[in-house]
């Protein structure tokens, strides 16, 4: 019971720390944007959210600060990212697909050489690895769907296994 109860009690503060940081984020996301903005300019604060304002954009009274932002992201796209999008949408779904399969596995297959050779870890352990560190840096890649259900996937399988080998073996290994 002792050996639960610090990891509990950690994972415990950690789900309250993400708990309230998202809480936290949503709330001044909530905030109206100009008074805001004005209050920060009153009391001379080193940081306000005049960065926040896209070009060409009227922000009215009601507007809060997460519609901003919102529109700041959603608004103009680089010449590289609209030629992208463009030459997307003319290869077929299904090798977009299997790009994405190959840049996966291509990234997997150089972890999982890298620590077979330069470690003394077992098949097992360094195939679980190699899964994860692929799905992280798969994850942060430029990929060819947009969207982010297979960069969760690429995360969340790899975690699974490991969580369901954690949970029948134990860590005993």
């Amino acid at each position: 019971m002792k050996k639960f109860l610090l990891p509990g009690f950690l994972f415990l503060v950690a789900c309250g720390l993400l708990a309230g940081g998202y809480f936290g984020v949503k709330a001044l996301l909530d905030f109206p944007f100009r008074a805001t903005n004005d209050m920060l300019h009153e009391r001379s604060w080193p940081i306000n959210l005049d960065f926040l304002i896209p070009a060409g954009v009227h922000i009215n009274e009601r507007m809060t600060i997460g519609q901003v932002v919102k529109i700041r992201l959603q608004g103009h796209k680089a010449l590289y990212e609209r030629l992208t999008t463009a030459l997307l949408k003319t290869m077929p779904e299904r090798y977009r697909h299997m790009a994405n399969l190959f840049l996966y596995t291509g990234w997997f297959f150089l972890f999982m050489t890298f620590l077979r050779v330069f470690t003394f870890m077992g098949y097992g352990r360094a195939f679980r690895t190699a899964m994860l560190l692929a799905g992280i840096t798969y994850f942060f890649m430029p990929d060819l769907i947009p969207g982010r259900w297979d960069d969760l996937c690429a995360l969340l399988i790899p975690s699974g296994i490991i969580g369901i080998r954690w949970w029948l073996v134990g860590g005993r290994e």
